[in-house]
């Protein structure tokens, strides 16, 4: 099996955001026990929501959890250069195009307890793949192997894939940047997703300084479910101007 080793600078951010990591990976577990297959998407590109997956990912794995993490961002997937592979990879593509099996897609990792599927090759129709009966048959085998299960998917804001996604997993989630995406588009965002089906988590508000009083500041790394929070301050503000 093709080894991919998680790169030293994805590793050195994961550890300075540990506890914050852990916070986000105990709310989900909160959330339910049936919750395995959570899908992560982003508004727009950069917002950090592949950092994000693969952080998630290890933080669930250094735990015990056996855990998987799949790119579904096949379009621009950023992803590969966060792993070095050992042999030559195929990716997820394959497997929905029907020219690879499952077991050859699935690739170990230097961190225990994590694999990966990559994305694989740019497809000229990413969105008919992600359609069809091959990622259905892919979530139902993953789900009886892996503890959990983290999928990387393109931006709602540009494509409609993390939508169709998000109909065969439990759950989902939206990783935005502090102070670049006007909530309008990110209501817009929280809609399709919940649209899909599947139970919608929350918000993780990336790259902002959270300055707490008996633990510091958590770096690159803001709040989990900031989006119920920003919304209820919203209101309260209509109402004072009336």
């Amino acid at each position: 099996m093709v080894q991919l080793e998680l790169v030293r600078t994805r590793t050195e951010e994961i550890k300075k955001a540990e506890e914050y990591l852990n916070s986000i990976r105990t709310n989900i577990q909160f959330s339910g026990s049936s919750i395995k297959t959570i899908v992560l998407t982003s508004v727009q590109p950069g917002e950090g929501k592949s950092t994000t997956s693969i952080s998630l990912s290890a933080s669930f794995a250094h735990t015990g959890y056996r855990t998987l993490l799949i790119d579904a961002d096949t379009r621009n997937s950023v992803m590969s250069g966060s792993f070095k592979a050992t042999g030559k990879v195929k990716g997820l593509t394959a497997f929905l195009s029907g020219n690879a099996e499952l077991s050859e897609v699935i690739c170990d990792t230097n961190v225990e307890n994590l694999m990966v599927i990559p994305s694989g090759q740019v497809p000229p129709n990413p969105t008919n793949l992600l359609q069809n009966q091959n990622f259905l048959t892919l979530i139902n085998t993953v789900k009886d192997l892996f503890d959990y299960v983290i999928i990387d998917s393109p931006p709602i804001g540009l494509v409609i894939d993390a939508a169709i996604i998000a109909q065969n997993c439990d759950a989902s989630i939206i990783v935005t940047e502090a102070g670049t995406i006007k909530s309008r588009f990110l209501q817009r965002a929280h809609e399709q997703m919940e649209q899909a089906g599947a139970q919608f988590l929350g918000v993780i508000l990336n790259k902002f300084d959270a300055t707490l009083d008996a633990y510091g500041s958590y770096g690159a790394y803001g709040g989990y479910g900031q989006y119920g929070e920003y919304g209820k301050k919203k209101s309260k503000n209509k109402k004072k101007k009336k």
